[in-house]
């Protein structure tokens, strides 16, 4: 059976998640890239999955070579720079003309779907993210959204065998998380938590939030 390579575009709540994605706690930031889409102006980065590349974007009129991002006191400080010069992380921007990729675009039939698979706590859910082989380059990143009338969190996951199958393990929330990090505290004996500051002692998972479901999650 023949597989159809393509491209997938998800939209992210805002530009403060892409920031956060390419940047929070990632010793070398990743590429973003600034191009059109569906004739907008977009802002995005990639992810490479065996026959999909998965694309997190946001809309955006602001031009520059660097997205740079600095967490501090409770607040996040994002733009788009041309220098440098403030002590924050940047991620480079490419600037493209043409489409970014040659693939074709589509939002269903993807053949990287995810098997949707629930976790039963936000502990489990963090201890997950540590990945034994590679202690050192942890993909650090929770996506949530919207699913049907409760939101709910995640993080991807993969297994070599014949094929490759990607999972999205998830658990369902209360509610929108209001703070754009996730607290890890099993190491105090203390269920992790939602916030905006840092603490030196514990670990601190990004949460980035996507605008709406979309398909390639598995969750019907």
């Amino acid at each position: 059976m023949s597989v159809t390579q393509s491209q997938c575009f998800v939209e992210l709540s805002s530009f403060s998640d892409l920031a956060r994605y390419v940047c929070a706690f990632r010793e070398y930031p990743l590429r973003a890239y600034s191009h059109t889409f569906n004739k907008t102006s977009i802002i995005s980065s990639t992810l490479a999955l065996s026959n999909t590349l998965l694309v997190f974007y946001v809309p955006t009129t602001l031009t520059g070579r660097y997205i740079s991002y600095r967490a501090d006191a409770g607040r996040e400080y994002c733009d788009i720079v041309e220098s440098t010069k403030d002590i924050s992380s940047y991620a480079p921007i490419i600037n493209f003309e043409s489409e970014i990729s040659p693939l074709k675009t589509k939002s269903s039939d993807t053949a990287d779907v995810f098997n949707p698979i629930l976790i039963r706590d936000i502990g489990s859910l963090a201890r997950l993210s540590y990945d034994p082989e590679f202690p050192h380059e942890q993909k650090l990143a929770l996506l949530s959204f919207k699913h049907k009338e409760s939101w709910v969190m995640g993080y991807i996951t993969s297994l070599e065998m014949d094929e490759i199958i990607y999972q999205f393990n998830y658990v369902k929330l209360e509610s929108e998380p209001t703070e754009p990090f996730v607290k890890y505290q099993g190491s105090k004996g203390k269920d992790p938590e939602f916030t905006a500051t840092f603490e030196h002692g514990f670990s601190y998972l990004p949460i980035i939030k996507i605008k709406q479901a979309h398909p390639i999650f598995g969750m019907a």
